[in-house]
């Protein structure tokens, strides 16, 4: 009886199987090493979908072991975990070649490194080659030259999304009930063909999910305990395009050429952000400069001369320093979307980089929006000097962005000037919003005839919560664009003005407001104005305030028989949650001897 060792890689990629099942292995023995073993089990153990593979693969081998004459055996010593670290290094591969000798063994093996290794050393050795072809991959029938991305779920009827960006239509492919077995056969072929065609990279490998990129292919499976059923998701570009194709105005294309530096694509999913930004990658490589990417997974459709990257040891912080030393002209960021992220593309633009970003909004303005609070406010245009939006695969809308020391408009006086972000429509250069600091938040203003002037947008909300630190009940009203008048109960104002008018002072200086403190008469005390109906409720854990849901996301005022106690967020489907261990509910409990003594008033009213 022949002996054969099979290495780590012939179990994955079910290449032993195969020649098994068409009859080239017949009557031997199998040694699997027991350092295959241990160093599957690690993979599984770490949530790669590798490890779970290669296990079931060994299940497989010993059930086919009595069909066709074979002895699968297990030999060597337990890895220590130092050589499990060292797996990648060669260590576990030289404990293989060593079992190989030692037993006089043919060393199968799908390692181009492990194959000639073993031949210097005079190790029989067969080598098996992956040689499963595209078309035999089993997803391939659902794509036509129309299908962006195709949805097969267990128990479900497979869907596609046709059409062109912006205008996908999901439709179903057929009557047929997919069932899970069918799904894991398509997974199977998927991850062997990843783990044996240079073409293909498993980016992203966990416990019940798997993305794997083949050639232009982005392909997501998911299964339990991950998900409640076995879902498969193949997402594939089906057209390409040059900034040509685009209805792009001389002054846009000015700008691509000769200013752009911080760009940032930006739209709704499914709009055509990536073929752009593939365009544009496309457009600065064939005007000689140097472009990276950064992807995970890769699937931007570009030129072979650019490079790719993917997040290095699992950030792209760690990509980042490997870029600099490549000194790229420009670099496409696809898919910014962790906080981390939008730092690594602030700090690569700020080293001179030309960066290009794509990120997920519903506007141009959204897309600004998610860069403040993770950069500094004062930075961004450094950042960023064009927001492109895109919609239904055209460029829709272009801003520009310049940072300004002035008075921000509304305003009138000299002494409230402070820098301002201008946000300008790029193709009649229109001011349409400002970004600026109003206390101590950065907030977002828009410019024209329509909108409502900084102070009467802002002002209310933001000085209410100010004096409501020293009446619960304080009111505001809007005198001038820079002058308000705050109403609170008698009591309260002594505390307000400080002794000499110095803390008046202060908070007029903080606001960088005029404000008037008038004492509020009995005509504007009224709560009832904004009275929020709820329910109340218990768990084992909380105190539970549940109001109409169309008030989720907006904050509420909470009183005790007048008396205020805080204010909060209401939540998911219009509740307010409160720990029943929480300062805030024993003071509940302490004050209200029922519902009725509870009081909810809406602060968005």
């Amino acid at each position: 009886m022949s002996k054969i060792v099979a290495d780590t890689s012939v179990i994955i990629n079910g290449q032993l199987i195969t020649q098994i099942e068409n009859g080239t292995v017949r009557n031997s023995q199998i040694i699997i090493p027991q350092a295959v073993l241990d160093e599957l089990q690690s993979q599984a153990s770490n949530n790669k979908e590798q490890g779970f593979v290669g296990l079931e693969k060994i299940r497989k081998l010993k059930d086919l072991s009595g069909s066709f004459g074979l002895e699968i055996v297990t030999q060597g010593s337990h890895l220590s975990p130092d050589e499990i670290k060292l797996a990648g290094g060669g260590r576990i591969d030289a404990i293989i070649a060593d079992m190989a000798k030692q037993n006089d063994a043919t060393l199968y093996t799908s390692d181009h490194v492990q194959d000639l290794v073993a031949q210097a050393e005079g190790i029989p050795t067969v080598f098996l080659k992956n040689e499963m072809k595209k078309e035999a991959l089993e997803f391939l029938k659902f794509f036509d030259a129309e299908t962006m991305s195709i949805h097969l779920k267990e128990n479900q009827s497979p869907l596609a999304k046709r059409g062109k960006p912006g205008a996908f239509l999901l439709t179903k492919i057929s009557d047929e009930t997919l069932s899970r077995e069918y799904l894991e056969m398509i997974s199977s072929q998927i991850l062997d063909v990843a783990n044996a065609n240079d073409s293909s990279t498993i980016e992203i490998s966990k416990t019940g999910a798997s993305v794997v990129q083949h050639e232009d292919y982005r392909i997501a499976i998911t299964h339990p305990p991950f998900s409640e059923s076995f879902e498969i998701t193949i997402v594939h570009p089906i057209i390409q395009m040059s900034l040509e194709d685009y209805e792009i105005s001389e002054k846009l294309m000015e700008r691509f050429s000769d200013r752009a530096e911080g760009i940032v694509i930006s739209g709704a999913p499914g709009s055509g952000k990536s073929t752009l930004a593939s365009g544009l990658a496309n457009f600065y490589h064939n005007k000689g400069k140097i472009v990276k990417t950064f992807e995970s997974p890769r699937d931007l459709q570009v030129d072979p001369g650019i490079t790719q990257y993917s997040k290095l040891d699992g950030s792209f912080d760690n990509t980042a320093d490997i870029l600099l030393l490549v000194r790229p002209d420009y670099t496409v960021f696809d898919e910014v979307r962790r906080r981390e992220d939008f730092r690594t593309f602030a700090d690569l633009r700020l080293t001179g980089v030309g960066m290009v970003g794509v990120v997920h909004a519903n506007s141009p303005l959204d897309a600004i929006q998610r860069f403040i609070g993770k950069i500094e406010l004062g930075i961004i245009p450094n950042v960023l000097d064009t927001v492109v939006f895109v919609k239904d695969g055209q460029i829709q809308k272009v801003y520009d962005l310049e940072l300004k020391v002035k008075v921000p408009s509304g305003m009138t006086e000299s002494d409230l000037a402070r820098p301002v972000i201008e946000i300008r429509n790029f193709a009649d250069n229109t001011l349409e919003h400002e970004i600026y600091t109003f206390g101590e938040e950065n907030v977002i203003v828009p410019v024209g005839k329509k909108a409502k002037i900084g102070i009467e947008k802002l002002a209310e909300d933001k000085i209410r919560e100010t004096f409501k630190k020293y009446d619960p009940r304080a009111q505001v009203e809007i005198l001038s664009e820079n002058r308000v008048k705050v109403l609170v109960d008698e009591q309260y104002i002594p505390s307000i003005i400080g002794r000499g008018g110095s803390n008046i002072n202060e908070i007029e200086k903080q606001l960088q407001v005029h404000v008037d403190v008038v004492q509020k008469d009995s005509e504007h005390y009224n709560l009832d104005s904004n009275d929020l109906p709820f329910t109340f409720s218990e768990s084992k854990t909380a105190l539970i305030f549940t109001v109409s849901k169309e008030y989720t996301a907006m904050h509420a005022d909470i009183y005790v028989n007048d008396e205020y106690i805080t204010s909060t967020r209401i939540g998911k489907k219009g509740q307010i949650k409160i720990p029943k261990r929480s300062d805030v509910a024993r003071n509940l409990m302490k004050l209200a001897s029922s519902q009725n003594d509870i009081q909810l008033f809406l602060k968005d009213f």
